[in-house]
């Protein structure tokens, strides 16, 4: 089971959670999983989410595992360049 942390506007669509539990081994299947818990997440994927694992942060490789122990962040993504 991983502890997932938001932060912005992914957390206001996480009904306000700081941080949910879910079990999930790559970053695919955790957005799909808490997608299905959380559908106002679904504005936010649409938008566009990073999610950082151990530190290192991933935009668009949702194929990434996520080692047991992991430390996961959802962020917002900022536009600009």
């Amino acid at each position: 089971m991983l502890t997932v942390k938001a932060n912005g506007s992914v957390r206001n669509a996480l009904d306000g959670a700081e941080s949910v539990e879910v079990t999930a081994s790559t970053i695919r299947e955790l957005l799909d999983r808490l997608a299905d818990r959380y559908p106002a997440l679904e504005r936010e994927l649409d938008a566009g989410i990073a999610v950082a694992v151990n530190g290192e942060i991933y935009r668009d490789d949702r194929d990434v595992v996520i080692p047991d122990g992991a430390e996961v962040f959802l962020l917002p993504r900022i536009p600009g360049g």
